[in-house]
């Protein structure tokens, strides 16, 4: 049986896949999470083969889980509404070996699981071709962070305590990402790497 853990934030969907899958004679849903903080420990008690992530998952991203799930020893398929190439280039990069986008059929994802198990990496297709296009983020690591902290239309002060930095250094940030992302403010900068898949 190959065992799967689903980390998902919304019931229904993560029931329904849970429910979907189980009817499957070679797979076995042995945990399931909606809490991005929850993945690791959920994945150590019950040892699955494979860990299907959301993106977006309240807490932390199932982006920053895949590479310690990696090191677990768990394949790592991401499944997401959202076709954002830099979601993807994260993904890979961090050691998944899929990534689908949440609007296939069930019976595809079933066979991309035992793919995954098997050795295989599987992508979507229309985000592969969008991903090699639009090429990697220009943003850094810091940079990223600011600007995530600038989604909520969080003030200067608000971003610098939040991340442990000076004024000056966020406002540094801002501006070199406002630059990189040739927008006109960092609303626009958040929203484009938002857009992008970058944060």
């Amino acid at each position: 049986m190959i065992r799967v853990m689903i980390a998902e934030d919304q019931g229904m969907m993560r029931d329904a896949l849970a429910l979907l899958l189980g009817m499957e004679d070679d797979i076995e849903v042995v945990a399931q999470t909606g809490d991005g903080e929850a993945i690791l420990g959920v994945a150590r008690e019950a040892r699955p083969d494979i860990a299907l992530l959301d993106v977006e998952l309240p807490g932390r991203s199932g982006l920053d889980a895949v590479a310690e799930l990696r090191r677990g020893g768990v394949a790592v398929l991401v499944l997401t509404t959202f076709a954002r190439p830099g979601y993807l280039r994260r993904a890979m990069e961090s050691g998944a070996a899929g990534f689908l986008v949440k609007d296939g059929p069930v019976e595809e994802l079933a066979a991309a699981i035992r793919r995954v198990v098997a050795g295989e990496r599987i992508v979507d297709p229309a985000l592969a071709a969008a991903a090699l296009t639009a090429g990697p983020s220009p943003l850094t690591g810091r940079e990223r962070d600011v600007l995530a902290a600038a989604l909520d239309g969080a003030a200067v002060a608000d971003i610098a305590a939040r991340l442990h930095l000076s004024e000056s250094t966020v406002r540094n940030h801002l501006s070199a990402a406002i630059g990189k992302t040739r927008t006109r403010n960092r609303i626009e900068a958040a929203q484009l790497a938002r857009d992008n898949g970058w944060l």
